[in-house]
């Protein structure tokens, strides 16, 4: 009989648990769906780039009190219903998922920490110029029905409390001591100039009007130009004039001369924020900088044997001008020459693709010229495809002058922008229905960049770099990230100004001077984003070389490049973990 009981009353412990275990998971699995709803709800924006039309007709103001209390809410609620599961009762892939939402939660609450939001605008990143783009017509936001167009001037209503917000702000900032370097409002006045003083039919806000679907009613249209010809003169451009004027004129003679984040009080403690942010490590500031120092002098050397190869008599820093000023390197006469290239270096390396990697994406693909109003200060940039599909993924290239435009970086520009680089790593995590939502759009800058810098290292396995001048422009990029470990916590942590970063970086790379410009501007404006290359392609390098020997032969560089895929952005220490259980499981 006390056996009988015994056995019952572990079968009732097994069952409890069982009940336990699928409750555990089940709550985790409507957390996390919870958590994605509302999240496209308190950032319309997002929802709209995945193809998501539901808040296409508003835009909350991001700079008020009450919208920044509400994502303290927000991340603060989840982060506690998320402490309250029990890891014992997930599988590994829940707990997975569980460490990244609390990753989120994490460091979203420490960026609120800050006040960022008093450096509202900037010639790079910020909210301007998201909407210069969607402004377009051809990006994001759908011009496709009348309500189309339509939820575009409720938007724009919305935003343009967005830029009077900018400005208060800015006004606070000035108060505070936390305001941008002069070199960045000079950078951004342009860009406000084009939106205030434009004609209106010549006005980017205009262009959706020049693009009407041909099935609209002449009627529809006829009110839809009236309506947005009104938007533009009567809002739009007003609000841009005003502060275009505040800039060039108060807040210019407020902007501060030093060029890092370590002109505020703040600045030390939000970089380290920053490092956290961008690299998923622990690694500080110190670190950092004598790891760039040291992959510098590895690249000069690499790059003295291709001058050597060339023929080139003099030293690698004329080489460097040299290669900017090459002739045959700067061939185009029309921009879309440069559009038809990048087209030609993907039809050049396709057979190879298959070689190594067994998961593509199905999410389509285009080559596009950057718009124009932000073409004068962008990089090359991936924007990805919408979650459904209907809109492919876009490799934008900036062409200000296509006589000064120089190819011998384009094959290795490809293969980090687009395929295999950015196009493959976010398109196959968007089209993963294995992934809870929230992580189809999630983005961890040392992963995601690092993939695509480790992806410009594959080009002699594509078929690429035949020609010195693209193998050298491959060690150019690679310099290029190594010089921003250097610059980037010299900017921020040591001191150095904007033309000393400028200068470092003219005497280890061939990039044109005011591309260099440019690059130094962007870190200037966003502290950390350009570590996260660096040593997320060093630890994809480490991890693949690890692999290789330890398992020779049986080594299979398809299998290897899926597991890194197949998970989607993932901090990098979960990814070494989940690269070295594999290579365990192997020997």
């Amino acid at each position: 009989m006390r056996n009988l009981t015994l056995v019952y009353a572990t079968l009732i412990l097994m069952l409890f648990g069982a009940c336990n275990t699928t409750h555990q998971k089940d709550k985790l699995h409507q957390l996390m769906k919870d958590y994605y709803e509302e999240s496209l709800e308190i950032y319309p924006l997002n929802a709209t780039f995945q193809g998501d039309t539901r808040y296409n007709d508003y835009l909350p103001n991001f700079l008020s009190n009450s919208f920044i209390e509400k994502e303290k809410e927000f991340y603060n609620r989840y982060r506690e219903a998320l402490l309250k599961i029990d890891n014992h009762a997930l599988d590994k892939e829940d707990l997975l998922s569980k460490k990244v939402l609390l990753w989120e939660c994490d460091l979203n609450l420490k960026r609120l920490e800050y006040p960022i939001h008093l450096l509202p605008i900037n010639q790079m990143w910020t909210l301007q110029l998201t909407m210069g783009q969607l402004a377009g017509g051809t990006s994001a936001q759908p011009f496709k029905t009348v309500a189309d167009y339509q939820n575009w001037l409720l938007r724009v209503d919305d935003y343009l409390m967005w830029l009077a917000s900018a400005e208060e702000r800015m006004r606070e900032g000035m108060e505070k001591g936390v305001v941008l370097p002069k070199s960045l409002i000079k950078k951004v006045l342009p860009q406000l100039y084009g939106m205030a003083f434009s004609e209106v039919e010549d006005h980017l806000f205009y262009s959706p009007i020049k693009s009407f679907p041909t099935d609209f009613l002449e009627d529809d249209k006829q009110s839809l130009r009236h309506e947005y010809q009104k938007m533009i003169s009567e809002k739009v451009k007003p609000a841009y004039e005003k502060l275009h004027d505040f800039m060039a004129g108060d807040y210019m003679t407020s902007g501060r001369e030093s060029s890092g984040f370590d002109a505020y009080d703040f600045g030390e403690s939000y970089y380290d924020y920053a490092i956290k942010l961008y690299t998923t490590t622990s690694m500080n500031a110190d670190e950092i900088h004598q790891l760039g120092i040291s992959e510098v002098a590895r690249l000069r050397s690499e790059m003295e044997k291709v001058k050597k190869q060339v023929g080139f008599e003099g030293d690698l820093n004329s080489f460097f001008d040299h290669v900017r000023t090459l002739p045959k390197l700067r061939p185009f006469t029309d921009p879309q020459q440069v559009i038809n290239n990048f087209n030609a270096i993907h039809e050049k390396m396709k057979d190879q693709v298959d070689r190594l990697f067994s998961l593509q994406p199905k999410t389509a693909f285009e080559v596009r010229r950057t718009e124009a109003f932000r073409e004068a200060s962008a990089s090359a940039q991936y924007n990805p495809g919408s979650l459904d599909g209907s809109r492919p993924g876009i490799f934008y290239v900036p062409i200000p002058d296509v006589s000064q435009y120089n190819i011998f970086s384009d094959e290795d520009l490809f293969l980090h922008e687009a395929i295999p680089g950015h196009h493959f790593q976010i398109s196959l995590q968007q089209e993963n229905t294995d992934l809870p939502d929230f992580r189809k759009t999630l983005w961890y800058s040392a992963y995601g960049e690092g993939w695509a810098l480790y992806c410009e290292s594959l080009g002699e396995e594509l078929g690429l770099y035949d020609d010195p001048y693209q193998y050298f422009g491959m060690l150019s990029a690679e310099m290029h990230r190594a010089i921003r470990l250097v610059v980037d916590t010299g900017l921020h942590t040591k001191g150095w100004t904007r033309e000393q970063a400028i200068q470092y970086s003219l005497e280890n790379e061939a990039e044109p001077e005011a591309s260099i410009i440019s690059e130094i501007e962007r870190y200037m404006a966003n502290p950390g984003q350009a570590l996260s290359y660096k040593i997320g392609q060093l630890k994809i390098q480490s991890l693949r070389a690890q692999a290789t020997e330890v398992m020779g032969e049986a080594f299979d560089i398809r299998e290897f490049h899926r597991l890194v895929l197949e998970s989607g952005c993932i901090p990098l220490a979960l990814l070494e973990e989940k690269i070295e259980n594999w290579i365990q499981s192997k020997t």
